[in-house]
């Protein structure tokens, strides 16, 4: 894996792509559970989580391999995909915009934005010549034509602070890109079937499907925060794993990066010589591990109203959102779909056939809730839960425990 600071005539920067799914969102259930699955992850894949604090070094090393490491992805939207050549001919700065992908201000020369044509993909080129858009890297040659290009865990799992404008500011790493439009860019292969495009198109902002090239099926979940994991023992809503098994498994299955996976549950098996994936989780599960899940901005709750509502999510939810973790996952708890009264379809298509208690964290930041994105508002979530799990909540109860939700 090559450097990605930039050079003279080999600049590493960025196209679009399957997602680093890292973490889970939205609230899950609260209820009655089952126990896990016997089955485990293969311990080949399923990298132990840390038992101790990691180095500074490994921390900055994770950061970089977050930020810019494409395990050799491009063989994938390069070779395959060819979406060098759209990129190059076909996305201008505003259209990337458009469909949700992000600059890094802390890259550009102050005031270029006011000199150059944002409705000219030679303006693209030379963002990712800068190595300025997030989430991608590309090779671009010494005649401005893009040689190479791949994708990074930050292309669907940071965004931008907006600072500068929309869609362009300092980087928020961890926070999920709920504008980036996956399917839509995808859909710009020039070498997909209709019907495969048609797939992708309905996808919408801020949605992947992570197993759709695996089994066919399409069921789309909302693309979930990385931040906020140091307690948390397995990721996914489904929890098929530790936090290392599911970064192999995008890299390798989603990404398109040169690396191995196994998992007999799933009947796959994929190899490659050289591994260029294995060795780089420990640290970038470090730096996963090193974000925290950013506070609620101040004054955006009524603290006694809050406090109210934590008496309430005491009484209610914390028989699931257990403890400083917030899952009872982390004792091996899982939820069938019809405890949760949310969609199984997703749930049937993983190992473990349910869903794992969602850690609470961040929650005024990442809507829509829910795997698939069913809840629009903490309030429709709190409505379901008071439905579907016959709580009772008067109104003004459920008003207090969404303004605790909203203080998590």
């Amino acid at each position: 894996m090559t450097d990605p600071k930039p050079r003279p005539t080999q600049v590493r920067a960025a196209a679009l792509a399957f997602i680093m799914f890292a973490a889970g969102t939205a609230l899950s259930a609260c209820g009655t559970t089952k126990p896990a699955a016997d089955d485990t992850p293969p311990s080949a894949t399923a990298v132990p989580q840390a038992t101790q604090e990691s180095s500074a070094a490994e921390v900055a090393e994770g950061q970089r391999i977050f930020r810019f490491e494409t395990f050799g992805d491009e063989q994938l939207w390069t070779d395959k995909l060819h979406l060098n050549e759209v990129v190059e001919k076909n996305v201008d700065p505003t259209t990337a915009l458009k469909v949700g992908l992000k600059v890094d201000a802390d890259v550009l020369p102050a005031g270029i934005l006011e000199k150059v044509d944002l409705k000219s993909p030679a303006t693209t080129v030379a963002l990712l010549k800068m190595n300025a858009v997030v989430g991608l890297q590309a090779t671009v040659d010494a005649s401005n034509h893009i040689a190479r290009v791949g994708v990074t865990c930050a292309l669907c799992h940071s965004t931008v602070d907006n600072s500068v404008t929309a869609g362009i500011g300092r980087r928020k790493d961890g926070w999920p890109n709920r504008d980036l439009n996956v399917g839509a860019i995808i859909a710009l292969s020039p070498v997909l079937a209709a019907d495969k495009k048609a797939v992708y198109d309905s996808w919408g902002p801020g949605k992947y499907d992570p197993r759709y090239n695996q089994d066919g099926k399409n069921t789309p979940l909302v693309l979930p925060p990385a931040y906020g994991l140091a307690q948390i023992k397995n990721e996914t809503y489904t929890a098929e794993g530790p936090i290392s098994y599911w970064n192999a498994y995008v890299a390798v299955t989603q990404m398109g990066g040169q690396g191995n996976f196994s998992d007999p549950r799933l009947g796959i098996d994929v190899k490659h010589s050289p591994d260029m994936v294995t060795s780089k989780l420990p640290a970038l599960r470090a730096y996963q591990h090193s974000l925290p899940a950013p506070p609620p901005p101040a004054g955006s709750f009524d603290t006694a109203v809050a406090e109210r509502g934590r008496v309430l999510f005491d009484r209610t939810c914390a028989s699931c959102h257990v403890g400083r973790s917030g899952t009872d996952n982390n004792g091996g708890t899982l939820h069938p779909p019809a405890d949760t009264g949310v969609d199984g379809a997703y749930a049937a298509r993983t190992a473990n056939k349910a869903y794992r208690t969602t850690p609470l964290r961040a929650l005024w930041q990442h809507a829509p809730y829910f795997h698939d994105g069913s809840a629009a508002s903490l309030a429709d979530v709190v409505a379901h839960y008071n439905r579907v799990r016959k709580l009772g909540l008067t109104a003004d109860q459920q008003r207090d425990l969404v303004e605790y939700l909203k203080s998590l």
